[in-house]
């Protein structure tokens, strides 16, 4: 016979798998709603940044906004040499005279073409020091000289030509009688005219200088003769290409014509790698596009834009084309043009290229532009292959070093941060996007964000909102969650802005997704200085703002849809799922139950709310106080009103909604351990309600109301009730149904049965003649290893039955089959039942 503490409905450890653990609840809630902004601007209408404070959306863009000359410095380049013109010496000691200058070879205009195409890579190397001639020189050995006066002399001796000469007189030789280096045209070698190799040359340490000191000179000479010939070739490929587009965007009148043709101007600046800042006529070419902005066509300036920012313009005129693009970006219709013409390939190209700090206003536009389209999912296959995600963490990885090396936020950073987090709001709804984050780790640099601007509301909120579609994927959860500074920042966030609801509202929800599956995280979080009495406040706040609210949203609506919890009352759905996860803790569980405060509320929540109009909330209270009840300690406060509490829950088990009865159920089960509880219960008819939900088909259900039946027949006196409204037979049922896939549920309807049966003197007339050969039948079939555990099962979730199976289930039926086949008189053989 069991003991009276195996006939009480066993506590499950937690650990469990959740789908199968049975006595405390996870519950899931719904993203906070984020409402569409009808007008596409910098800031929303939730902005807290007055009008003052903040950038303009509206403004201006013109011609004369530009700058006509523009002197962008080209970085990282070998400055340009002056233009060479060979002059006539004006003495024998002229050191020109060293090297002549190089015939210039012509241009052959059939080439141009091949030329033009190679100038990139010619401007490369020569901007990377001078031309080398593809032939060196062998290595120069120093010759003795044998002459007796040689060797007495102190000054060292050079044979030139076959005449030795000392080391000063050798100079005014080679002045008066020059090296003479002929170039081929090709750069592909030097001829030797007046150079003898080996013994013709004796080199001392001043000789070899020298003839690097030529040598360096001739590599200019070359180096320039290149730049001569880029030049002609530009000036070739400008008149017969350019100048014509040119002239036919002045004299079009057209827009669709002139659109065209500044296609047909991008394509040829491509094709002449005139493109960047690096080009000649580059100025005369922007004051004719320049022009153009006035025009005032959409479509126009979008080209327009398109050729500036190829052109690397850069300060005020950079800023004023991202302007020109933010604007025509403001109207939705306009996101064709800006998908048509690769817009996007060029603002990313500016963020990725372009000074942070020197640039931070023309970032600004450039980002507002890219957050309007990256609302429109047309663009985001687009943003992931460009890279947008590493582009835009990229520079928030900046801004944070920035922020740390000058101990304060640098000016306009925070509305820069508006942008982007926005647009990687909007980002995440990508599988991709969520992909790329994990791997570049970025969790955390959006944590330092917001702690290094957790003054900056709309950085923090739109930080949130990233982070609320984040943790709905288990994985992101995972990560963020093994961020142990999170749970202090969500902390502070809550205190600072306790009262603003669209912000408290999803950090509430984070701290729901990051506690839900994660017993680690619940610890971490619950051992957070002031954790628990902040939860205290903000339900406080709340219940007391929820109290005052008018009606809820949508109210008066008859679309479920357009039926959504008031502001306060979405933030108590929230915190009350939040305390419930915390709950679960073996060492937070118990603290939150004696908490009077915590529990006060939530039982003045539970008796003020009606689940019809408050669904979610009345539910996620309930599985708060099942979470609660679990727990058997000392000042316990729902161990000491449980019977308050158990009058509360009456009006949810007859209500209509079956998650609300499924919750109530459950805390019966819990408080039914308890004698004045199963008094109350019988009293009210509670046993016939139990009863009836065996009939569900619920499998949820089912366990919960057998366990609550279960610990009724702990108390002989109550057994007979199960023999009301044909309660052994809905056992027997739910045996059948739901025995091979749920061994826990077998292995109560077994304990209560043999709890029901301890007086047996009769099978047959304890539980009437069919219940008795079907569970002698169901039984045995179970009690076979191979038939009960043979489920089309993946081996992990065998093992999970087979445990089960073994520890639950097998003993309890062992000795209920036994007590059975004792008290039983076999008439004809029993059927083996097929599940």
């Amino acid at each position: 016979m069991l003991s009276p503490n195996d006939k009480k409905l066993e506590k499950l450890d937690p650990c469990y798998l959740p789908s199968l653990s049975k006595q405390k609840t996870t519950v899931r809630t719904q993203r906070p709603f984020t409402p569409w902004e009808d007008q596409r601007k910098l800031f929303g209408p939730a902005s807290s940044r007055t009008p003052e404070n903040r950038p303009p959306s509206s403004f201006s863009v013109h011609a004369s906004s530009f700058e006509f000359s523009d002197s962008r410095p080209i970085s990282g380049t070998r400055l340009s040499p002056l233009e060479f013109k060979p002059k006539a010496p004006a003495s024998p000691d002229t050191v020109e005279d060293f090297c002549l200058s190089f015939p210039k070879p012509p241009v052959d205009p059939a080439k141009i073409r091949r030329i033009s195409s190679a100038r990139a890579r010619l401007f490369r190397a020569a901007s990377q020091g001078a031309l080398l001639p593809a032939r060196t020189l062998p290595p120069i050995q120093p010759t003795r000289v044998e002459s007796e006066e040689t060797v007495t002399t102190r000054d060292s001796v050079v044979k030139i030509n076959g005449i030795y000469l000392t080391e000063s007189k050798a100079i005014g030789h080679l002045k008066r009688h020059p090296l003479q280096l002929t170039y081929d045209g090709d750069f592909s070698k030097i001829t030797e005219q007046e150079i003898l190799l080996g013994s013709a040359l004796v080199v001392t340490p001043f000789s070899r200088l020298f003839l690097l000191f030529c040598f360096s000179v001739a590599g200019s000479k070359a180096d320039l003769q290149e730049k001569n010939t880029e030049i002609e070739v530009d000036e070739v490929f400008w008149n017969t290409r350019i100048v014509p587009i040119l002239h036919d965007l002045e004299k079009e009148e057209n827009i669709e014509m002139v659109c065209a043709t500044c296609t047909q101007l991008h394509h040829a600046l491509e094709e002449g790698n005139m493109l960047g800042n690096k080009f000649k006529r580059r100025s005369v070419l922007l004051k004719t596009l320049y022009k153009l902005v006035d025009v005032g066509s959409d479509l126009l300036s979008l080209k327009l834009a398109k050729i500036i920012l190829a052109l690397k313009v850069s300060g005020k005129n950079l800023l004023n084309v991202c302007k020109l693009i933010f604007k025509i970006s403001r109207s939705e219709k306009n996101d064709s043009l800006i998908r048509n013409d690769s817009i996007l390939e060029s603002l990313l190209e500016v963020l990725r290229s372009e000074d942070l700090q020197a640039n931070t206003e023309a970032f600004l536009y450039c980002m507002g532009t890219i957050k309007f389209i990256s609302g429109n999912p047309e663009f985001l296959h687009e943003m992931m292959g460009k890279g947008a995600v590493e582009i835009l963490m990229s520079l928030i990885k900046q801004v944070n070093e920035n922020t740390k090396k000058s101990g304060t936020c640098l000016p306009n950073s925070g509305h820069l941060l508006v942008q982007m987090t926005a647009t990687l709001r909007n980002l995440v709804d990508s599988p991709l996007a969520r992909s790329k984050l994990l791997s570049i780790n970025a969790l955390p640099q959006l944590c330092t964000v917001m702690e290094q601007h957790i003054g900056d509301k709309d950085v923090c909120t739109n930080i949130a909102r990233i982070f609320s579609k984040l943790t709905s994927y288990h994985d992101c959860c995972v990560a963020l969650a093994s961020y142990s500074r999170c749970y202090a920042l969500f902390l502070n966030l809550i205190n600072k802005y306790q009262k603003k609801q669209d912000l408290v509202v999803r950090v509430v929800f984070i701290l729901g997704n990051l506690t839900a599956k994660n017993n680690q995280a619940r610890e971490q979080f619950s051992k957070e200085k002031g954790s628990i009495p902040t939860l205290l406040s903000l339900f406080h706040t709340f219940y007391k703002l929820d109290l005052h609210s008018g009606k809820r949203c949508g109210e008066g609506d008859e679309r479920p849809e357009a039926r959504r919890p008031a502001q306060a009352e979405d933030v108590l759905i929230k915190l009350t799922r939040v305390l419930a996860n915390l709950a679960i803790h073996p060492g937070v569980g118990p603290a939150i139950a004696a908490h009077s405060h915590i529990v006060g509320l939530l039982l003045a929540t539970l008796e003020s709310k009606s689940i019809d109009d408050c669904e979610e909330l009345v539910i996620n209270t309930t599985a708060t106080i099942n979470n609660l009840s679990y727990y058997k300690v000392k000042n316990s406060i729902i161990q000491d009103r449980k019977l308050y509490i158990a009058e509360l829950l009456l009006k949810l088990l007859v209500s209509n909604n079956m998650d609300g009865i499924l919750e109530a159920v459950r805390v019966f089960g819990n408080l039914s351990q308890d004698h004045d509880i199963c008094d109350f219960i019988v009293q009210k008819n509670v046993h016939k309600f139990m009863i009836a939900l065996l009939d569900a088909k619920h499998q949820d259900i089912c366990f919960s109301a057998c366990g609550v039946l279960l610990n009724l027949t702990v108390d002989r006196d109550k057994r007979l009730i199960l023999k009301e409204g044909g309660g052994i037979k809905k056992l027997v049922d739910c045996l059948r149904d739901f025995g091979p896939t749920d061994w826990q549920l077998a292995s109560l309807v077994c304990k209560t049965l043999w709890n029901f049966s301890e007086n047996i003197t009769n099978a047959s007339s304890c539980f009437g003649d069919e219940a008795a050969n079907t569970l002698l039948a169901l039984l045995s079939s179970f009690l076979d290893e191979e038939l009960a555990l043979n489920g089309s099962f993946d081996q992990d979730l065998k093992n999970y039955h087979k445990l089960h199976w073994e520890t639950e289930f097998r003993p309890v039926a062992q000795q209920l089959l036994n007590r059975i086949k004792n008290h039983h008189t076999f008439l004809e053989p029993l059927p083996i039942p097929s599940f």
